[in-house]
């Protein structure tokens, strides 16, 4: 995937709001492999402006319940991408395409792993290692365990779900200050 400079991108918006070529001709005169990437510029750039065109240094850590509601909120409205992005104060809109991914190959446990991989530290190392020998060698009564947390996360998970889709308006509206509290947290 490409990675376009704020620059870049700014000059294309710039070009298309001066109304002179369409976001394909745009896409075919820079090179930019597909005109929905111009559209999406300029979507975020109306809503954001320049600073949403720029590419972010720190990648955001969203919470996993933020992440579901906004795979919940697109499921039930049938938004697209791009505005459920929009709605949810996201620049990154193929973000949400990975957490569904993420969510249908895991469920919510494949939510709450970071992306990528963090350097690993001698002690990390070890604990690895330990983990792989106790992993085979859980009793039983640890397995069921995990389980049963595994079924109380679902649980939670599917209660927070039907209270969305039965009123989603109040349910956004009671979870907002927990979202804006944590992508202001995120920014520091």
């Amino acid at each position: 995937m490409a990675k376009y400079s704020e620059k870049f991108k700014f000059m294309i918006v710039k070009e298309y709001l001066e109304g002179k070529l369409g976001y394909t001709l745009l896409a075919q005169k820079h090179g930019v492999k597909s005109s929905s990437q111009v559209e999406q510029w300029v979507k975020i750039y109306d809503e954001y402006g320049k600073e949403g065109l720029r590419r972010k240094t720190k990648k955001s850590d969203y919470p996993v319940q933020f992440k579901v509601d906004v795979l919940s909120f697109m499921k039930r409205t049938g938004s697209s991408l791009m505005e459920t992005a929009l709605r949810f104060g996201l620049t990154n809109p193929p973000m949400i395409t990975s957490w569904k991914k993420a969510f249908l190959e895991g469920g919510m446990e494949a939510l709450d792993k970071p992306k990528g991989r963090s350097p690993m530290s001698d002690q990390a190392k070890n604990r690895r290692k330990n983990k792989n020998t106790d992993e085979t060698s859980m009793t039983y009564e640890q397995k069921l365990e995990r389980e049963n947390e595994l079924l109380r996360l679902e649980v939670e998970y599917l209660k927070k779900l039907r209270a969305f889709q039965m009123d989603p308006e109040a349910y956004l509206e009671k979870h907002k200050q927990r979202y804006h509290s944590n992508s202001k947290k995120n920014s520091d």
